[in-house]
């Protein structure tokens, strides 16, 4: 018993889903393996599946009312403290990013950007108000007001790019009290299951942020239809491919988001944020 075994076969660790706080597997059983750029295994992601697309959105649905009635000041303090926790954890993301093939600079700068990104977007939930708010004149002894309120439950699909394109693609949409289901980068889903991590082990409500791992052709189409989701964001997917998306979504009056590009500069952060918010108009009468 005290000689070393040398001939042990290794345990192959298998990545679940995020959904409501907890890491499911996925209901179907499946898994698919993750390999980096030279093609050696990483791990097993699961591959979640029409179900699991629907235990998500009943997780999002239920999270939205705590989460939205929360003050922007208390969305403020969980998302920086999220981006307090990614810094933490910045070694484990910098060597996941170089699984893709980065560099270790180019995924040291990449990591920086997207907690930067974070802590951007944690500085938005008290201001966003007062900026796409507005105390409109009318003639008469009334006062009308405009203030944004939050869309609901909103589907992503993020785009392939691991960390800082799903920060660009998450952090908007909860900073306005939304919840989310994400559909993660089909080959690089690590970055987001460690994230998924970091949210479970932070201050953010379970069911706010729901991360799925699996083929975007088959998830996206489940939750362009589900009739409880209120938006989409196609940003993941391919232009030739967002038509259908676009056209099952009208068909349940959803709100889409179709950027014209996955560059941040060129969808800046504020647009993103409006994209997922409702405008309500409040007449009061004056002195009353």
């Amino acid at each position: 018993m005290s000689e070393r075994m040398t001939d042990r076969l290794a345990v192959r660790k298998t990545y679940k889903l995020y959904i409501g706080g907890a890491f499911p597997r996925s209901e179907s059983g499946r898994s698919y393996p993750v390999t980096d750029t030279k093609d050696r295994f990483l791990a097993n992601a699961s591959h979640a599946s029409r179900k699991d697309v629907r235990d998500a959105v009943t997780a999002a649905r239920k999270a939205f009312g705590g989460w939205s009635g929360r003050t922007a000041y208390n969305r403020a303090q969980i998302l920086y403290r999220i981006a307090e926790m990614l810094e933490g954890r910045r070694d484990q993301f910098i060597t996941e990013l170089r699984h893709t093939g980065a560099s270790k600079t180019q995924a040291a700068t990449e990591v920086d950007a997207a907690i930067d990104r974070w802590v951007w977007y944690a500085g938005w939930a008290d201001k966003i108000t007062t900026v796409t708010g507005a105390a409109n004149p009318v003639s008469g002894p009334y006062f009308n007001f405009s203030t944004p309120e939050p869309t609901g439950v909103v589907a992503v699909v993020a785009p392939d790019s691991p960390l800082l394109g799903l920060v660009s693609v998450i952090a908007p949409a909860i900073v306005t009290g939304n919840t989310t289901i994400v559909i993660a980068s089909e080959p690089a889903p690590l970055p987001a299951i460690t994230l998924a991590e970091v949210l479970a082990t932070s201050d953010l409500p379970g069911g706010v942020i729901n991360i799925l791992t699996g083929h975007r052709t088959e998830l996206a189409p489940w939750l362009a239809s589900h009739m409880d989701v209120n938006a989409i964001d196609l940003t993941g997917v391919a232009h030739e491919d967002r038509r259908d998306l676009e056209e099952t979504a009208a068909g349940n009056l959803k709100r889409v988001h179709h950027p014209a590009t996955t560059d941040w500069a060129d969808d800046p952060g504020t647009a993103r944020m409006t994209a997922f918010l409702e405008t309500k108009t409040v007449w009061h009468p004056v002195g009353v």
